[in-house]
């Protein structure tokens, strides 16, 4: 099939592969979760030539177009059917130096927060990192106007839907093990969060 298309992703592939260079080691194992067109999975893959990464998706037919995205690229792993609401995640190998998610938590319902934490925290090594990137709503700081139009927009489409509050979400990690190490602000108001164990946290 003809890869699908995300303008969205297309813009911000390059400021995530920035962050992702910044703070990640040298190689290692990477699963993206909702990985959508493929566009970041294979933008990240070039660009990262040692490490391996394994795409997933809950729709089947996002999978045929990752494949498509992301053939030639040999350090890109077969994409992988995933729904992180079935416990266990099959076929997710562990210990994953990285599970990372774009875009996800707004278009999902809440009880996928939960879920992301958990499969993150079941599956990471011990000094393996969650990435998340999205807007997010916070306690301290006034919504973006465009954000909030957005908000709005997603609680029309799907009342599961919506922009999460920042501190909910790290509740959902500290239950998990995890904790939040970093938050970089990026383009359009987005924001690119670094979920890290917790000291004394077991790892899988």
């Amino acid at each position: 099939m003809q890869a699908l298309h995300s303008p969205a992703a297309e813009r911000n592939r390059g400021p995530i592969l920035a962050e992702l260079q910044r703070l990640l080691p040298a190689q290692g194992l990477a699963l993206e979760i909702a990985s959508g067109t493929g566009q970041h999975a294979a933008h990240f893959a070039a660009a990262l030539p040692q490490w391996r990464w394994l795409p997933s998706d809950v729709d089947p037919q996002a999978l045929a177009s990752i494949s498509a995205r992301c053939q030639g690229l040999a350090n890109v792993l077969p994409p992988l059917l995933l729904d992180i609401l079935r416990t266990p995640w099959a076929g997710v190998p562990a210990p994953l130096d990285l599970v990372f998610s774009a875009n996800l938590l707004h278009i999902a319902p809440w009880a996928a927060c939960a879920a992301l934490m958990q499969g993150a925290a079941r599956h990471l090594g011990a000094t393996g990192l969650l990435i998340t990137y999205g807007p997010y709503v916070l306690d301290d700081e006034p919504t973006a106007p465009g954000n909030l139009a957005f908000d709005a927009d997603l609680r029309a489409r799907n009342a599961e839907w919506g922009l999460r509050r920042l501190a909910d979400v790290a509740d959902q990690a500290r239950a998990a093990g995890l904790h939040l190490r970093e938050q970089v602000l990026m383009p359009a108001n987005n924001r690119l969060l670094v979920w890290a164990r917790r000291a004394g946290s077991a790892g899988a």
